[in-house]
């Protein structure tokens, strides 16, 4: 096919999912001149899996993405037809915000975003090959012989690299819903050196809604206090409308329908071998591993105001068609449910994560980077986080600045950044609190006061965006002050309010933040017996009662981040000899040549390299003795 010149672009982004859409709009926000090529403009930041953002550590990210000036929050706070903070009856550092998106209007509005930013041009395209010359990437090459050249490349492919789709016996090349898949990008991916793995994600099926017995459901509505992923959304813009989801659960009859039905199903008869996700099992794995389990819940979460589509939650299987609708008639409230669609598993490449730099630029070739499913994780806001991160970059990259790096103590996408880079993972990665040895720091509540600045000083966050958390934090610190500095006693009032309490008396006067330190009182109680002349914003408040309840142990991991900062600091040379080096242990070698971390900290978390490695390593790096890397 002939080929012919097309255009010329500061950034390429490929893929225009939820990492490429974050991708493309923080490079063009940050002033690069921006390609975003994608298979199918229909599918612009589709939900090809459940229909909702947020949860656990998810809903962190996408705070942390807004807080930095990217796209996610904004959006779902558009879209939504349901929002729950989660975990309410436990600590900040695991309180966690959800939404149930109208999949449809989600996806339609990132596209008019994406279409009314300035630098950005949005086009339809299979991209085959990588223009690369002397190991730096200047380009892509489409189908229809198209040549784009870029100044720096990010790729953002997601399940439709080489992807398939597997429904029982059947098994058949295809992106995810039924899509277009990518095919000769991988190939290009290969012949230029990379290392590729095989993963595998699913969904479950698709019902009518009308078709529903929700009388037998539990009924799980959205709350009726206002909570928003974006700090620019104003609570009077809180939706009131929402849509509930619905709790059923499965049971042993459909347990024996899956197990008489295992000789069928691909995951046990060879048919499927990507590796699947350990934290979000298909029902038939849930079955066989859990066989002591009588039940699973099963969340039906509808998918649109216009659509009759309900999701089912907890069914994701890729069991034959047949059995898929013996299982759903066998659950409580789907007796007489019709299928809409069949839920299905489906294989695609992965970029493996030990490539890549924390920058998410790859070592195999310059100017290229990888972003979302591409790098091995599973979720919509992990593919988010990393395709901001990504677009950061590679508009710095163009720029001739340093890379953002984010730290593990400044938010999850850095944890998570960090785990794929230093740990890699051998499944589709999820973020977990579990995973962030600081999350106390790396709260919901706080993601403006950690990122917020950065994000301005990228070019990302408007004037306006910083100035407003600049004043928040003054809020908070005149009201702690004014705590410390006032002293309530015990007044026959205040008595009167702890003996209702069931609390022991004062027996002199106390400051007003030692009150707020027992656990069985709130700020607004304190504000009872030490009233401001006027309120202060809820957000403010939520900030004083957290700093207040939780300040020794915020201390203590502040402590710990104080200490890692010199390793942080401390840089590895790029052409150390790891071989060379006296006295390292033959896996911390291996291990840190495969790698090639960027700082002490970094080899630190690298798995196979102890503290006398690193303590070597140290000294070996802060005397100059650099050996070059042998070829």
């Amino acid at each position: 096919m002939q080929q012919y010149e097309a255009g010329s672009f500061d950034v390429i982004v490929v893929g225009a999912g939820h990492a490429g859409s974050e991708a493309a709009l923080a490079a063009a926000r940050m002033g690069s001149s921006t390609l975003l090529i994608t298979i199918d403009l229909d599918m612009v930041a589709f939900m090809p899996c459940n229909p909702s953002i947020g949860g656990p550590a998810k809903g962190v990210v996408v705070r942390e993405i807004d807080a930095l000036g990217g796209e996610m929050g904004r959006n779902i706070d558009k879209t939504y037809i349901q929002m729950r903070m989660l975990n309410t009856g436990k600590g900040p550092a695991v309180r966690a915000l959800r939404a149930q998106a109208d999949k449809f209007m989600y996806a339609n509005e990132m596209k008019s975003t994406l279409e009314k930013t300035e630098n950005l041009l949005l086009r339809q395209g299979i991209v085959e090959e990588l223009i690369v010359e002397e190991g730096v990437c200047k380009g892509i090459i489409t189908n229809t012989g198209a040549i784009y050249r870029g100044e720096a490349v990010i790729l953002t492919a997601g399940t439709s690299s080489r992807g398939q789709i597997i429904i029982g016996e059947l098994k058949y090349s295809s992106g995810p819903n039924n899509s277009q898949p990518s095919i000769k990008l991988s190939e290009s991916l290969l012949e230029h050196g990379f290392e590729l793995e095989r993963f595998k994600t699913g969904t479950p099926p698709r019902i009518k809604a009308s078709t529903i017995d929700y009388s037998v459901t539990a009924e799980q509505p959205g709350d009726e206090k206002p909570n928003h992923f974006s700090y620019e959304t104003p609570d009077s813009a809180y939706l009131k409308d929402q849509l509930s989801c619905w709790l059923t659960y499965t049971n042993e009859t459909a347990h024996s329908i899956i197990q008489a039905n295992l000789h069928r199903a691909p995951m046990f008869t060879g048919i499927v071998e990507g590796v699947g996700a350990r934290y979000c099992p298909s029902i038939e794995d849930k079955v066989v591993r859990f066989s002591d389990k009588p039940r699973h819940q099963l969340f039906l979460e509808p998918e649109g105001r216009n659509t009759e589509e309900v999701y089912v939650q907890g069914l994701s299987s890729s069991l034959p068609e047949d059995v898929q609708e013996d299982v759903l008639h066998s659950i409580a409230g789907l007796e007489n449910a019709e299928m809409m669609r069949t839920g299905y598993a489906i294989e695609y490449d992965v970029v493996v994560p030990h490539q890549l730099r924390p920058s998410l630029e790859t070592k195999t070739v310059e100017n290229l980077f990888t972003a979302g499913q591409m790098n091995g994780t599973s979720g919509y806001e992990e593919a988010a986080g990393q395709g901001l991160m990504a677009g950061i970059n590679a508009a710095l990259k163009v720029q001739g600045k340093e890379p953002f790096v984010m730290k593990r103590s400044e938010g999850y996408i850095g944890v998570m950044i960090d785990d794929l880079v230093t740990k890699g993972t051998s499944e589709p990665y999820r973020l977990l609190t579990s995973r962030a040895e600081y999350r106390l720091l790396l709260r919901h509540d706080n993601a403006d006061f950690r990122l917020t600045e950065i994000g301005y000083q990228l070019g990302l966050a408007t004037k306006e965006r910083y100035e407003t958390c600049l004043t928040k934090k003054i809020q908070v610190e005149k009201e702690l002050e004014r705590l410390s500095t006032t002293r309530l006693k015990p007044t026959d009032e205040i008595q009167a309010f702890l003996a209702e309490k069931n609390i022991a008396p004062l027996k002199d006067g106390i400051l007003a933040i030692d009150f707020l330190r027992r656990p069985e009182l709130s700020y607004w109680d304190i504000l009872t017996f030490a009233p401001l002349a006027e309120s202060l914003p809820k957000d403010v408040e939520e900030q004083i009662e957290i700093q207040v309840k939780y300040e020794g142990y915020i201390k203590k991991a502040n402590q710990k981040v104080d200490k890692l900062k010199r390793m942080e600091n401390k840089r590895i040379p790029e052409n150390i000899d790891y071989l060379a080096i006296n006295g390292l242990a033959t896996e911390a070698k291996q291990k840190l040549t495969q790698i090639r971390p960027e700082t002490i900290a970094q080899a630190s978390r690298v798995s196979g390299v102890n503290p006398a490695d690193i303590s070597i390593l140290m000294v070996y790096v802060e005397q100059g003795k650099i050996a070059k890397v042998q070829v």
